[in-house]
């Protein structure tokens, strides 16, 4: 199928855009393969100290004959999806000696469990800690004592972290190895119920916490399609995985055999020096990504997540693209928040093969890019499997095999995308449509101006929200506090629209990529804390937000020449005060919200 020239010229405009960028980058990948430090340009006491603690592999290090990986984990107990990373490292090394290679763990780097820390002060760290990631992972690689890197990771910043660092050492093969969602528990909707129940004082904490409990209840991926899931779906698309590795689960002879198979994969691509990964990562895989993300009504905060990786790579794209592409993309998947089904029944449905499969054959995805595995993207419309012990693939289905949580390209849920681009005199924000029901797409209301969420969840509490409202809460950009999650917002909130009032959001802050059902206009940029235009709006304001037309705008004269409000200065303690540079050097939210990134001039 040839591709659908409305893709096709979003694609064009990135590389037009991209050009100057691009070429810098590929001109430093090409500086760091030939003239860069490598393991053959370190001096003897360099490599004496490298291999040092080799054990059985030091003889091959010392020899320096074979490749050697560098595996960058992310492992930590306290976050479901990375805790079975923690036996990863032995069987990696194991895997690559049956493979003629040595791997070696070159470091590790942090990983917030964004489920502990939301509605907390430390989510205030959630987002800066993507730039510490990428540059944990940039000082893991620095010891240039490899051939090739094996990422372990998954969840919300963590994996676009790990590709920001990954890009700038994309003279070098790589690959990223999920471990996996977690068995599916109690229901999504149903933990969602529980969690309103207790938002109108109906449900105690005990049972609140039985509920919770019940939904996230082993090792792997959170099974909602939030941002940790949305992550694999992005490794997938892009091929920066072993096709098919994203929702096999964890522990079992599947699973590891799909990273069997990543590290004798990058074994073979270290030792021929080929698939460098800064080369895959071309202006056509980061539009396949986004559409993947549209297709599939993924996570906002890829809204954020993906111009700052493009960025990685010397390339731009911005929430006009985005827009473009959503309205050229169908959404053909339903997954909790957008539908009932979780990623479980998602990937029994056909998954990521049978996306894939059909986006391509309806000409919506690039099929001539190439990945990590041979035959482009199209070896990724297929379906892992035991064949005995071997590792086989099967075609993905032809149709799905469950109608209400998968859907081809011909028969969609919805004709476009799961986000919209707002714009106005409010700024440029997001909306999330796949989530959220066609009539209340639009939504003109009073204004109630808050600064925090806790704020708006006391003024539910006290019956204060009793009539419909635009809710803003404002002070919540990257500049102001670190740009949190403001998923304690969705439970009052989804309360008082179930009560037949007519809601809606307004923030210049993130909400959870498993967030819906509330209209919400997020990201908004500028900035409060840059003096943008949500800093201006009163209580009482008339406001509409409408993602039919793509509208965000205060209704009232005389709006633009109001004197912005101030916002406080981010308060200190639970480690905050020692974000202050990230805070304070980070761009918007449509860039990326980064300032390590701002910093480099990338």
């Amino acid at each position: 199928m040839a591709l659908d020239p409305r893709i096709a010229a979003v694609t064009d405009r990135v590389i037009e855009r991209s050009r100057p960028g691009r070429r810098r980058y590929l001109d430093h990948l090409a500086a760091e393969a030939e003239r860069g430090l490598s393991r053959r340009r370190l001096s003897c006491s360099n490599l004496a100290h490298g291999f040092a603690a080799a054990l059985e592999d030091k003889a091959a290090l010392r020899a320096g004959a074979v490749p050697n990986l560098g595996i960058v984990t992310a492992y930590n107990d306290i976050l479901s999806a990375h805790q079975p990373y923690g036996r990863y490292p032995e069987q990696l090394k194991a895997f690559a000696r049956e493979a003629g290679a040595t791997a070696q763990v070159a470091g590790g780097v942090p990983a917030m469990c964004d489920g502990v820390t939301q509605g907390q002060v430390s989510m205030e760290l959630s987002l800066l800690s993507r730039d510490t990631i990428a540059l944990g992972a940039a000082i893991a690689l620095s010891h240039a004592m490899f051939e090739g890197a094996l990422f372990l990771g998954i969840c919300d910043k963590i994996v676009p972290g790990l590709l920001i660092a990954a890009l700038r050492f994309g003279h070098l093969p790589a690959i990223f190895v999920p471990s996996g969602p977690m068995p599916s528990g109690l229901s999504n909707r149903e933990k969602a119920r529980v969690r309103e129940r207790y938002a109108e004082g109906k449900a105690d904490r005990e049972a609140l916490l039985e509920a919770e409990a019940a939904a996230y209840h082993a090792p792997g991926t959170c099974n909602f399609y939030g941002t940790a899931n949305s992550n694999q779906m992005l490794m997938e698309v892009m091929g920066l995985h072993v096709p098919g590795a994203a929702f096999i689960p964890p522990g079992t002879a599947l699973r590891q055999a799909l990273t069997r198979a990543a590290v004798h994969r990058l074994a073979h691509l270290a030792q021929r020096r080929t698939r460098a990964l800064g080369h895959l990562v071309d202006e056509r895989a980061i539009v396949n990504a986004a559409v993947g993300l549209l297709a599939t009504g993924g996570s906002t905060n890829h809204a954020i997540h993906l111009p700052a990786i493009a960025r990685a790579a010397g390339i731009t794209i911005d929430w006009d693209d985005l827009d473009r592409l959503s309205a050229a993309v169908p959404l053909i998947a339903r997954i909790y928040p957008s539908g009932e089904a979780d990623v479980n029944g998602f990937h029994a449905a056909g998954g990521m093969a049978f996306v894939i499969r059909t986006l391509l054959d309806a000409g919506l995805l690039h099929a001539d890019v190439e990945t990590v595995w041979d035959g482009g993207l199209k070896a990724y419309a297929r379906e892992p499997v035991l064949e005995g012990e071997a590792l086989a693939w099967w075609p993905a289905p032809a149709a799905p095999r469950d109608p209400a949580i998968l859907r081809p390209v011909a028969d969609p849920f919805q004709p476009d995308g799961g986000l919209r681009l707002v714009t106005g005199n409010l700024g440029r924000g997001i909306f999330k449509t796949s989530a959220v029901p066609p009539d209340r797409w639009t939504i003109e209301a009073p204004a109630r101006v808050f600064p925090s969420q806790e704020a708006v969840v006391e003024a539910v509490r006290a019956g204060a929200l009793d009539g419909d409202a635009v809710v803003v809460v404002r002070g919540q950009g990257p500049r102001a506090n670190g740009m949190p999650e403001l998923h304690k917002l969705v439970p009052p909130l989804s309360v008082l629209q179930d009560r037949g009032q007519r809601v809606a959001l307004v923030t210049d802050g993130r909400m959870s990529g498993a967030s819906g059902k509330v209209p919400a206009a997020i990201h908004l940029v500028p900035e409060a804390a840059d003096g943008g235009p949500i800093a201006r709006v009163q209580d009482g304001d008339r406001v509409r937000l409408c993602a039919h037309r793509g509208e965000i705008a205060v209704l009232e004269a005389g709006f633009a020449a109001r004197t912005p409000a101030s916002v406080p200065a981010p308060a200190p303690g639970t480690g905050r005060e020692l974000f202050a540079l990230l805070r304070c050097a980070t761009d918007g939210a449509e860039a990326g919200a980064s300032a390590m990134l701002a910093a480099a001039g990338l």
